[in-house]
Parts: C-alpha cells; sequence; structure tokens
C-alpha cells in the first residue's frame, strides 16, 4: 500500500508538471546576465539570444527580455502553448522597449513557426541589411504543413528599418508577414491579433499575408483582427489580408507615405486580396504615394462581400477607393472574381492628388477608380470633398470605370453619396454595364473640419434607421480625430 501511494505521488506530480498551470518565467538581460545562468530569475537571468533559440517553452512560460537593453541577431521560439495557458515574451522592468537587431543575418528577425497559444509584446525590432533584400522582414509567423495554429498576438511591437525589396514581384518586404501554405496539411490560423504596433520606416509593406489564396486550394484563415496600430512612411501597401474569412481591420492608421516605388509598381493602403467577408472599418488612411494605383482602399480581386465603411481618406496620391478585377484571369482558381462590394458611410477629403503624370496613363487620379469585371458594387452614402486643385493639370474626376481584361463593371449601384467639388470637376461612368445613379447630390465646398463635423452631424440628425445609424458613428469617429 505504501508503494502504491509513492507511485501515485509521483504520478501526480508528473503530471502536475505537464500541465504546467503556473508555468516558469525566464529573464533575459544583455547587460548583465550570463548563459551559462538558469534564467529563472533577473540575477540569474540569460544574456543572448541564442540560449534563447535553444529553449522549448511549455504551456504558461513567461519569457522576459528587461527594459533598455538591446540584442543582435534572431528570435526563433519552439514549443507551444495551450488554450489555458498561453506563452508571452514581453519584458520586464522600466526604461525603453528591449529591441532586437536582426541586422539583415536573415530574413526575419523574430520567427513563429508552426507554434501557437503566443503573445508578443513590448518589444522593438529591426530588420536592416547592407542592401535590400527580397522578403525580409521584421516579424514572420508561418503554418507550414501544420494543421490549424490557434491565438498568435502581437501586441505593442515598434517594428522598423526593414529594408526589404521595393519590387512586389520579387517578394517585396515587409515589418509583419503571416504566411500559411504547405503541400500535404491545409494550414491556417485561427485567432491571429495584430493591435497597437507602431510600424515605420519598413520597405516596401506594412502589415501583409500570403497563402491558401487559389480557391481549388481554399483553407481560409479566420478570427483575424488587425486593429489600432499606427503605420508611418510605408511606400506600399499597407494592411492586407490574404486568405481570411471575415477578417476585420479597424482602427488603423497610415500615413506619412514616401515616393520611392517605380512607376511599375501598384500599391494602395488597405485592402483584401482572395478573401471573403472582410470588414475594413474607422481607419485612416493619407499620403499614400504609390505611382500606381495610391489610393487608400480597395476592395481588390478574388474578393467578395468586402466591406469598407465609416473610414477616413485624404491626401492619397490616387484617390479614395479601387474596386478591381482582371478580366484576363477571371474564373482561374486566383480569381473567382470581386463581387459584392459595399462601400458606405466613408469621407474622403482632396484625394487624387498625384502631382506628376504616370507612365502607365498619364494624369491619372480619379477619387473612385472601378475597373474590370467586378461585379454587385454599392458606393452609398459617402462624402467626398474634392477641393479645386492648385495645379490645373491634376484632374478632378470623381469617378471613373474602365475594362480591365476588356471586361466592365457589372451591376454598381452609386446612390445617396455627397460630392463637394470644385466647379471643374466631372464624373466619366464610359460603357459599365447596368449602373444605377440615385440620389446623389453635388454642393460647394466645404473648407474647414468644424464644417464637415457639422455636416455629418446634420445627415446624422435628418436621417432615420440605417442611415441615422450610419452617419452618427462616421460623426463619432471623426470628432476623435484633430484634424484632416
Amino acid at each position: 500500500m505504501y508503494r502504491l501511494l509513492i507511485i501515485l505521488s509521483l504520478s501526480s506530480t508528473f503530471f502536475a508538471c505537464q500541465n504546467n498551470t503556473e508555468g516558469r518565467t525566464f529573464y533575459v538581460d544583455s547587460l548583465t546576465g550570463n548563459d551559462n545562468n538558469n534564467g529563472l530569475s533577473p540575477k540569474k537571468a540569460w544574456a543572448s539570444l541564442e540560449i534563447v533559440n535553444q529553449q522549448k517553452f511549455l504551456p504558461g512560460d513567461k519569457l522576459l527580455f528587461k527594459s533598455g537593453t538591446s540584442y543582435t541577431g534572431t528570435m526563433e521560439l519552439h514549443g507551444s502553448g495551450s488554450k489555458n495557458n498561453i506563452i508571452q515574451v514581453s519584458n520586464y522592468g522600466t526604461g525603453e522597449k528591449p529591441i532586437i537587431q536582426g541586422g539583415g543575418q536573415k530574413q526575419y528577425t523574430v520567427l513563429l513557426k508552426n507554434i501557437e497559444y503566443y503573445q508578443l509584446s513590448n518589444l522593438e525590432i529591426t530588420n536592416t541589411g547592407d542592401k535590400r533584400e527580397a522578403g525580409r522582414t521584421g516579424v514572420l509567423i508561418q503554418a507550414y504543413d501544420f494543421g490549424d495554429i490557434h491565438h498568435i498576438i502581437l501586441n505593442n511591437l515598434e517594428v522598423h528599418h526593414v529594408n526589404g525589396s521595393l519590387v512586389k514581384s520579387e517578394g517585396g518586404g515587409s515589418a509583419i508577414l503571416w504566411q500559411n501554405e504547405g503541400d500535404s496539411i491545409p494550414s491556417c490560423f485561427v485567432g491571429l491579433l495584430i493591435e497597437n504596433c507602431y510600424i515605420h520606416d519598413c520597405e516596401r509593406n506594412g502589415i501583409i499575408s500570403n497563402g491558401n489564396a487559389a480557391r481549388d486550394r481554399w483553407y481560409p484563415s479566420k478570427k483575424v483582427v488587425i486593429r489600432n496600430n499606427l503605420l508611418e512612411r510605408i511606400p506600399g501597401d499597407g494592411i492586407v489580408p490574404i486568405g481570411c474569412d471575415s477578417a476585420l481591420i479597424e482602427y488603423n492608421t497610415m500615413r506619412e507615405g514616401t515616393d520611392i516605388l517605380s512607376h511599375e509598381e501598384a500599391a494602395a493602403g488597405i485592402w483584401p486580396w482572395s478573401c471573403d467577408y472582410t470588414v475594413i472599418q474607422f481607419n485612416e488612411v493619407s499620403g499614400h504615394c504609390s505611382k500606381w494605383d495610391g489610393q487608400g482602399f480597395d476592395s481588390d480581386y478574388n474578393c467578395n462581400g468586402t466591406i469598407i465603411r465609416f473610414n477616413l481618406s485624404h491626401n492619397n496620391y490616387g484617390g479614395f477607393l479601387l474596386v478591381c478585377n482582371d478580366g484576363n484571369s477571371l474564373g482561374h482558381p486566383f480569381n473567382s472574381g470581386t463581387t459584392n462590394s459595399v462601400i458606405e458611410y466613408n469621407l474622403s477629403i482632396n484625394d487624387g492628388i498625384r502631382p506628376y503624370p504616370t507612365k502607365r496613363e498619364g494624369w491619372f487620379s480619379p477619387v473612385f477608380h472601378i475597373t474590370g469585371p467586378v461585379e454587385n458594387s454599392l458606393i452609398a452614402n459617402n462624402i467626398i470633398v474634392l477641393p479645386k486643385r492648385d495645379n490645373q493639370n491634376i484632374p478632378s474626376e470623381m469617378i471613373h470605370m474602365a475594362n480591365w481584361g476588356n471586361a466592365w463593371p457589372k451591376n454598381t449601384t452609386i446612390q445617396n453619396n455627397h460630392f463637394f467639388q470644385s466647379p471643374d470637376a466631372y464624373s466619366t461612368l464610359e460603357k459599365a454595364q447596368n449602373t444605377q445613379i440615385n440620389n446623389n447630390k453635388v454642393y460647394s465646398c466645404l473648407n474647414t473640419h468644424a464644417e464637415i463635423i457639422k455636416f455629418v452631424d446634420s445627415l446624422a440628425c435628418n436621417s432615420s434607421g440605417y442611415q441615422k445609424e450610419g452617419y452618427g458613428k462616421l460623426k463619432d469617429f471623426l470628432e476623435k480625430k484633430n484634424s484632416f
């Protein structure tokens, strides 16, 4: 009986260790730590990323870097958390965020591959090599022949100075990249959250993804949320979910774009590709300078049910909105169509201000660009303020429909929009099929922030039902902006 009690006691101890409900806390301090330490207290901290990369973390563990310290190299995390015991990677102490400087040693500075239930927070990350390199990124999250990866959170990171390629066809570069791909096991992300991050001075792109875009291998990521991030001085694409179902992109700001892309490169602010039912709301995009496209927002191809609402777009070279599809590839696995886009209750101010001609189309920067075989697009209840152009060469075109891939838009509804335009503004609808234009209004131009807020408030007060709610939400969002 005594021997049986010992065995039961040892078994209980073993399973308690396996469950690891409390978890261990490891400390890293590059100033006073030593890799020969056990890392389990600030006085016994590790010193380098090399020792971190050798560990397999368990559910409930914490990995904490001392504030104000710096590290050179890459961090490659191993081991997964669990639903009730995530693994946390963050900082301890007071002072500046710990900084991990990749130095271009690898394509990434921080790697999370085939692991789940992680939260990374309060870190600063760079990856600057001697020269630009295709695919270079700050944080790389990968699901490769793994299945579903759950609960990855990036919170309050600063990712900057990643000098990736400026050429999209080469793979570009990015601050944060998530990829789900592989050959044998369908893989995706479930519960990916990127929030409160500061992304700046990264090339080519900001927060972007890749994988499972083809409809014949459709295995989309779910519960993807990108929220409350600030992106500055990003020359290319800002936020692009790819291969997602019901992604939510909200309360992000992208501003101060840099005009360094070539005339061959197309880019825009926030847009989905190969996604269904994406909601893009309460975001602000300004100062996008791409020489082709360059809009604040875009509903791109192989997407269905994209909703773009309650957003602020201003001073973007290429306009406010692109809705597009390539007629040449329509029907192929990577292009099932661009259908049922809804663009409503947005405010665009002084968009379409590209100060030089493009090499593709000359002076071209309509506020709305709708091109190719897009179907059932609804553009309603938006407010467009288009002041008189300082440069007479800059067009004042509100709406331009075109036939990318020799196919025109179908069943587009443009209704209840409010155009504050200069006297020389005009609209071009060309040969689009079954375009419905209803109850749009044209006014003399508004000039100040206060006038715009007052106008949106009047629309909310004089509307009812869904319109009242929509204008009310736009007003509440705009009132939180100091100026635009």
